[in-house]
């Protein structure tokens, strides 16, 4: 009888690292990014906050109306029965009251206008009944309604951004009310990208049989369109490890991360991993995951370098499992969730044995009543690209899970939250 080697479809091959485990290394290994920019405010959206944001002042500055009304003492409102006030004045937002309202007296007063001093509440329009210049109110009302304090949103002195922070369009809103028209965040991450194989072609190229068309390199550029990174497309690199090794080494100069696709396997031709034992720092990890087992995680130089499995559905799964949560590390990023996760039901029975992390695609979708739950789509060889594009979420089946019946309840992860 043959003696079988190690192979993809084995659950149980010794020596398979658990996901987790893989990840915990991969971290451990990245540093943050010391370097920082200043730049506009108007083009800050997607990038991460490198400086505390202090309030210089109160917000709001002033006490002011949060309606439309009046404003008047809370001394004038009556026990029981009704009560009149003399309009004396009308305040605007940008444009206070500068009357000194006595008790028996009310200024007009719109939303957002300052409060004139020593008054103490402000009665909505709705609540009073308007003759001339004459208002009648009833008891239905206490001192302090319908005025916003100042300080209440925000205090002087306060943080209120903090490093790390990704920053989103109410954040330039919340910098831009705070008078902050620059502010230092993390630079831009570097990152090379390549394909390696002689079977794989550019678009463009005569089209054979005997060759593929590259779609590794296409999706690890889609992927990294982001404000905080800059791509450096390297190609399809020449599959010969001397010539491997010297453009991942000359990439390794300016490059923060180099990520690769094919040649990471143990075939005689994964030229990828024969040239990089070269380089004494990278090493070659078999991950209890499918699709994805092989995977190339070290240092070249001063970059990170990531290979990652030749077929492109494993690319997608390993880049959003492993490379996007070191790339987020890097830039210092800390209150973005990198991984957000659901528990769905899933609607159709999902084969699986324990002993691996299994990254099912999956179509996430509302049931009649309105209920979320996910399905599978279908077919889910690791060369079946399609299946991503019909896909909206990862169904994650951990580690010691066995095979899912229906009507069970799955971790989903949303590509809305990683793409």
């Amino acid at each position: 009888m043959i003696s079988s080697q190690p192979s993809c479809t084995d659950i149980f091959e010794q020596g398979l690292m658990p996901v987790k485990q893989a990840l915990k290394q991969i971290l451990a290994a990245t540093p943050t990014l010391a370097e920082y920019q200043l730049i506009n405010i108007e083009y800050a959206k997607g990038r991460t906050l490198a400086q505390a944001i202090v309030a210089p002042f109160n917000v709001p500055r002033h006490n002011n109306s949060a309606v439309d009304g009046y404003g008047c003492h809370a001394t004038d409102i009556p026990v029981d029965g009704i009560a009149t006030l003399t309009i004396v004045d009308i305040a605007y937002a940008g444009k206070p009251c500068v009357t000194h309202i006595e008790s028996g007296q009310c200024v007009r007063i719109m939303t957002g206008a300052i409060i004139p001093e020593n008054l103490d509440v402000v009665i909505m329009q709705e609540h009073v009944e308007v003759t001339d210049n004459i208002i009648s109110i009833d008891h239905r009302h206490q001192q302090g309604q319908n005025i916003r304090l100042a300080g209440e949103d925000i205090q002087q002195h306060e943080t209120v951004l903090q490093p790390g922070q990704f920053i989103t369009p109410a954040d330039i809103g919340l910098l831009a009310s705070l008078g902050f028209a620059e502010i230092k965040v993390r630079r831009k991450l570097k990152i090379a990208i390549a394909s390696t194989g002689n079977e794989v072609i550019s678009i463009g190229d005569t089209h054979s049989r005997q060759k593929i068309y590259d779609s590794n390199r296409y999706i690890l550029y889609a992927a990294l369109q982001r404000p905080d990174i800059e791509i450096i497309n390297l190609g399809i690199l020449e599959d010969e490890p001397e010539a491997l090794l010297k453009q991942f080494k000359q990439s390794s100069l300016y490059a923060d991360i180099i990520i690769s696709s094919g040649g990471v396997s143990v075939g005689d031709a994964d030229y990828t991993k024969t040239a990089l034992k070269q380089s004494g720092n990278v090493d070659f990890w078999k991950i209890a995951i499918k699709p994805g087992r092989p995977l190339a995680f070290g240092t070249i130089g001063q970059s990170l370098f990531f290979g990652l499995p030749g077929n492109p559905v494993a690319v997608m799964v390993t880049f959003y499992q492993f490379v996007l949560p070191a790339i987020e590390q890097m830039l210092g990023i800390k209150n973005k969730a990198i991984n957000p996760q659901m528990q769905l039901k899933t609607t159709e029975n999902i084969r699986k044995k324990p002993g691996r992390t299994e990254v099912v695609r999956g179509i996430m979708h509302q049931d009649d009543a309105g209920v979320w739950q996910v399905k599978t789509t279908g077919k889910q060889g690791s060369g079946i690209l399609r299946s991503m594009s019909l896909a909206n979420a990862f169904i994650i089946l951990e580690h010691e899970r066995s095979s899912v019946k229906a009507g069970e309840m799955v971790t989903v992860q949303p590509f809305s939250g990683l793409f």
